[in-house]
């Protein structure tokens, strides 16, 4: 809790722990097939992010029936166990109530051996730091709300989102991973600066190495820009420091709320390039070093 890990962690015996998540929210695509999907695959992920592997899921529903056909939601829930599917997962059942307002997700159990366990903190000095899946996701939803996308934008953004972390997780097993964390609800630097609070470790960022959403930076440009960017930087702004060159809307962007984001690991630098090259050849094509820890200003992040 002190450190505001991706899930909870409990040991049953000396080779199992359990690992247990819950995440749910309010639909952020128009089609109900795809929110189950993305709701799915943003659930999943802190399982991913702890070094675990999914084994089974519960439904969580609230559901207005007095304005909504029950078809919406047998949509959703196709959506979730198709990705559910791909996990490997089980569904074992779930909740669900009225409400006025739609909501979907679920709650998850994974398994890891208690010695694999990744932490969000842990890095280490010299440690390079590599993200899996580009920035935006939250500027590109509030530009589809505005209805300034292209059909191809939307199935881009709806098919980042539903890519469960799955493979990345996987590649990171092959690799010494010295901290892990998932990129959502707080962005890019928020959960970075979870994963440096309070610790000895400082981070340089090198802001063109941080790969983002194609059409992203325009629409932030345009003030498309989510209400959790704004937030987001307000609560860590003290820990940031950000060089002139940097724009507004690239600022933003790192602040970016992520929904179903990519894993944010560290590695030491020799096997930086090596665990890149295994996450391209696992299919996780925006994979990139996207900086390096110090011990120069601990708890710190620098961004050039």
């Amino acid at each position: 809790m002190g450190t505001a890990d991706d899930a909870g962690v409990y040991q049953v015996s000396d080779d199992l722990a359990l690992i247990q998540t819950v995440d749910f929210f309010t639909p952020i695509v128009d089609d109900p097939y795809d929110f189950g999907r993305i709701a799915a695959a943003n659930a999943l992920s802190d399982v991913y992010a702890m070094g675990g592997i999914p084994k089974t899921a519960m439904n969580l529903v609230a559901f207005p029936l007095g304005s909504m056909d029950m078809a919406v939601l047998r949509k959703i829930l196709a959506g979730g166990i198709r990705v559910l599917e791909e996990s490997r997962a089980v569904l074992l059942g779930g909740h669900s109530v009225e409400d006025d307002e739609l909501k979907y997700g679920l709650s998850v159990t994974g398994f890891v051996h208690p010695d694999r366990i990744l932490a969000n903190q842990g890095l280490r000095p010299g440690d390079r730091l590599v993200l899996t899946k580009p920035l935006g996701t939250g500027v590109m939803n509030t530009a589809v709300k505005a209805g300034l996308t292209s059909p191809d934008q939307v199935k881009e953004i709806t098919e980042l989102m539903a890519t469960l972390n799955r493979d990345a997780a996987d590649v990171m097993t092959r690799f010494p991973i010295s901290a892990c964390t998932d990129v959502t609800g707080f962005g890019f630097l928020g959960h970075l600066a979870e994963m440096v609070s309070g610790t000895p470790a400082a981070v340089r960022i090198v802001s063109d190495q941080v790969p983002l959403i194609a059409g992203a930076l325009a629409f932030a440009e345009m003030g498309l820009v989510p209400g959790g960017a704004f937030r987001n930087r307000q609560f860590r702004s003290p820990m940031v420091s950000l060089a002139d060159h940097i724009r507004p809307a690239l600022r933003d962007l790192l602040f970016d709320p992520q929904t179903s984001g990519g894993l944010l690991m560290g590695c030491p630098e020799k096997q930086a390039p090596d665990l890149v090259a295994a996450l391209h050849d696992q299919g996780v094509s925006s994979a990139c070093v996207i900086g390096e820890v110090s011990d120069r200003e601990p708890g710190k992040i620098e961004v050039v």
